[in-house]
């Protein structure tokens, strides 16, 4: 078999490309799906996902439009990029489904995420805590003579060093509400 030789100006993404494009590289992507507000909705998007054996790392419900009885679904999941793909192509496949947006790919985005942290202690290991808290901007929202629970919002990554900081002091519990995204600008 004789190389393909492409002239100035085609492209060498032809139904005759044999040569292999697919990357075997895992990425972490945030989808933004806008669906009509009705049961079984949620259960038809997951199901797509454990069906295929996918995974979601984060996932967050919310009705954003009343009146229009819609809600949006901010999903992150990993995968290759024809797996991406492929799951962007079935839920847009699914009836109820009105918009799926691939936030990591369509341009900058925003992401952030609530935590709630309780972390127990005494003596240097409540001040060390409260020290930590204030750097990462975290309140405290309750306080008792062995606990605090803080409430801390930002970034997953900013979310997971905090809570890594505070294991060794003492964490005893933590709730997360998942990713919500808007893309940047216009």
């Amino acid at each position: 078999m004789s190389a393909l030789n492409l002239k100035k100006g085609s492209t060498s993404h032809s139904a005759y490309n044999l040569r292999p494009t697919f990357s075997d590289t895992v990425e972490r992507h945030t989808l933004a799906v806008l669906v009509e507000n009705e049961p079984g909705v949620l259960a038809r998007v997951i199901g797509l996902f454990s069906g295929r054996g996918y995974n979601i790392d984060s996932l967050t419900v919310a009705e954003v439009d009343h009146t229009g009885h819609l809600s949006r679904v901010t999903i992150v999941t990993s995968g290759t990029p024809q797996i991406i793909e492929q799951i962007k192509a079935q839920l847009g496949r699914i009836i109820s489904v009105r918009e799926v947006h691939d936030l990591t790919v369509e341009g900058a985005s925003v992401e952030r995420e609530l935590a709630m942290l309780k972390v127990t202690g005494t003596g240097e290991k409540r001040v060390e805590a409260l020290r930590l808290a204030d750097i990462f901007r975290a309140n405290v929202v309750d306080s008792t003579l062995e606990s605090f629970v803080f409430e801390i919002t930002g970034a997953p990554d900013k979310i997971d060093a905090f809570a890594d900081l505070m294991r060794p002091l003492g964490l005893a519990e933590i709730a997360r509400t998942g990713v919500a995204a808007l893309s940047r600008g216009d």
